[in-house]
C-alpha cells in the first residue's frame, strides 16, 4: 500500500469542501425562466408532513366489507390518480391487505394557506367513475374545468376484469399488454363501438372521473368481449393501467378510518428550533474536540463536516445509485445521533493516540496502532446502529421499500404495514450517517492525521496529546 504523503491532507480537504458545497448548494442552471437541476441541494429536500404540515389519512372499506388484495390495489390506483388530478404529486399511498387499509399522506404545498384538507380527503375516498368514450374531446363545466364529452361506450360495471399479460406480438416477440374481459352488459356495446371505429384514427379513450388514463386506437372489431390494449408497456405500467381499469368496478365504498392534519407553522417552528440547537451543539463540539485533542480534534471537525454533508446528500438523492428520502423531524434526530457516533469514533481514536504516545512509541507508530486498535470498538458500536436502522426501515417503511421486502418475508410477515413513515426517515438518516461516519470519521480522518504528521511543524507530540520527548 502506498504511503500517505503530505499532499493527501489537502486532497481530502478539497474533496470534502467540494462535496459539502455541492450537497448544500446543489448545481443548477437558469436559462430564462427555466431552471435545470443537475445536483440537488438543501432547497430541493422533500420535507415531511411533521415539518411542512399536511394530511395523514387512513381509508378502509365501509360496512365491514372484506376487500381482497386486487380490490385494494385497484382502490390504491384510484387514490393515486385523484391525487395527481388535484396537483398533489408529493405523496405516499400504499395499502395493507392484512388490515384492509389504505394509508395516504401528502404535505402542504409551500406557502399554501387556504387548502381544505377535509374536502380533499372526502374527494379521495369517494368512488371513482370509469368510462370508455369515443374520442378524446373535452368541454368546460360550470367551474371552468375540462370534462370528457365523448359518447360513452361502456362503464366500469361493464368490465369483468383487467389484468397485465405477457404475450407474443405479430412478429413473435414478447410484449406486455393489458387484457380486458367484458361481462354480458358490455360485450354488445363494445362490439358496436369497435366495429364503428375499427381502422379509424378515433380512439376509445379511458377516463377515471375527468382524467384520461389511456386512449388506445381500434384495429379490429371486438365482439367476443375479450380485448387487449397494446403499447410501450412494461410490467409496472401494464399492471398500473389494469388496476386503474379494475377500480372503476369496485364492489365496496371507502370510508375514512382515521384523519389528522398538521399545521405548517408548527412544523416549521420545530425545524427552526432543531436546526438552531444542532448548530450551537456542533460549534460547542468543535471547540471541545480541538481543545481536548488538539490536531486530531481539528481533523475530526473537518471529518464531521463531511459526515453531515454526506447525510444531506443521501436525503437529496445526490448519489446517482440511490433515491433521496423525505426529511422529517425524527430524520433530523437520526442525523444528530449519527454525528454523535462520529464524535465518539474520533474521541476513541484521539484517546488511543494519547495512550500509545504515553507508552513511548514514535508519532508515526502511535497513529498507525491507534487507528488500528480503535477500529474494532468503532465498528462494534456502529454495526449496532446499522442493525437498528435496518430494522426501523423494514418495520416502518412502505411495503415496496427494499428493507421492508426483505424483513417482511423473514421477520415481519405476521404484521401489516404501518403508518409511521417518520420513523422510516429516522432509520434512513441514521443508516446514512453511520456509513458516512466510516467514510469520513475513520478513513478520511486517518488519511488527514497521517498526512499532517509528515510535516515538520506538526511533528510535535503535544499536538496529539502526548509529551514532548
Amino acid at each position: 500500500m502506498k504511503k500517505t504523503g503530505k499532499k493527501t491532507f489537502f486532497i481530502v480537504v478539497a474533496f470534502i469542501a467540494v462535496f459539502a458545497v455541492t450537497s448544500v448548494m446543489g448545481i443548477d442552471k437558469l436559462f430564462g425562466d427555466t431552471r435545470t437541476t443537475y445536483v440537488k441541494g438543501v432547497d430541493d429536500i422533500r420535507l415531511g408532513i411533521d415539518i411542512k404540515g399536511g394530511v395523514d389519512v387512513t381509508f378502509g372499506p365501509a360496512d365491514d366489507y372484506d376487500a381482497d388484495k386486487d380490490q385494494l390495489a385497484s382502490a390504491t390506483e384510484v387514490i393515486k390518480t385523484r391525487l395527481s388530478s388535484l396537483g398533489i404529486t408529493d405523496n405516499e399511498v400504499y395499502s395493507d391487505e392484512k388490515s384492509d387499509r389504505i394509508i395516504v399522506r401528502f404535505p402542504w404545498k409551500v406557502g399554501e394557506t387556504n387548502f381544505d384538507p377535509e374536502s380533499a380527503v372526502k374527494e379521495l375516498g369517494e368512488m371513482a367513475e370509469l368510462t370508455f368514450r369515443k374520442g378524446t374531446d373535452t368541454e368546460k363545466d360550470e367551474d371552468g374545468n375540462d370534462i370528457p364529452s365523448g359518447e360513452i361506450v361502456i362503464m366500469g360495471d361493464d368490465i369483468a376484469s383487467a389484468k397485465s399479460a405477457y404475450i407474443p406480438d405479430e412478429n413473435g416477440d414478447p410484449q406486455y399488454v393489458v387484457s380486458l374481459e367484458l361481462n354480458d352488459s358490455g360485450k354488445s356495446k363494445f362490439g358496436d363501438a369497435t366495429r364503428e371505429l375499427a381502422g379509424s384514427s378515433t380512439p376509445i379513450s379511458i377516463w377515471m372521473d375527468n382524467t384520461m388514463i389511456s386512449a388506445p386506437t381500434v384495429n379490429n372489431a371486438i365482439t367476443d368481449g375479450k380485448a387487449q390494449i397494446t403499447g410501450n408497456f412494461d410490467l409496472e405500467s401494464s399492471t398500473k393501467l389494469a388496476n386503474q381499469i379494475n377500480s372503476g368496478a369496485l364492489p365496496f365504498k371507502m370510508e375514512t378510518k382515521s384523519f389528522k392534519t398538521i399545521s405548517p407553522t408548527m412544523g416549521e417552528g420545530s425545524l427552526d428550533a432543531i436546526l438552531l440547537a444542532a448548530l450551537i451543539a456542533f460549534i460547542g463540539i468543535a471547540f471541545y474536540m480541538v481543545f481536548l485533542y488538539k490536531l486530531p480534534g481539528f481533523v475530526a471537525v473537518i471529518a464531521l463536516c463531511g459526515q453531515v454533508a454526506g447525510s444531506i446528500a443521501a436525503i437529496t438523492g445526490w448519489f446517482g445509485f440511490m433515491n433521496g428520502s423525505t426529511l422529517t423531524i425524527p430524520g433530523i434526530a437520526g442525523i444528530i445521533l449519527a454525528v454523535g457516533m462520529g464524535v465518539d469514533a474520533n474521541i476513541i481514536t484521539g484517546e488511543r493516540i494519547k495512550e500509545e504516545l504515553r507508552t513511548g512509541k514514535s508519532l508515526d507508530a502511535a497513529i498507525k496502532i491507534a487507528y488500528k486498535r480503535a477500529f474494532s470498538a468503532i465498528l462494534d458500536g456502529n454495526i449496532t446502529n446499522v442493525i437498528i436502522a435496518v430494522i426501523l426501515m423494514g418495520a416502518f417503511g412502505v411495503p415496496d421499500s427494499f428493507f421492508s421486502k426483505i424483513l417482511n418475508k423473514t421477520i415481519f410477515f405476521a404484521f401489516g404495514a404501518t403508518a409511521e413513515g417518520v420513523v422510516y426517515s429516522f432509520g434512513f438518516t441514521l443508516l446514512a450517517g453511520v456509513v458516512c461516519n466510516f467514510i469520513f470519521g475513520v478513513f478520511a480522518s486517518r488519511l488527514m492525521v497521517t498526512s499532517l504528521s509528515k510535516f515538520k511543524c506538526f511533528k510535535n507530540r503535544k499536538l496529539y496529546g502526548g509529551d514532548e520527548k
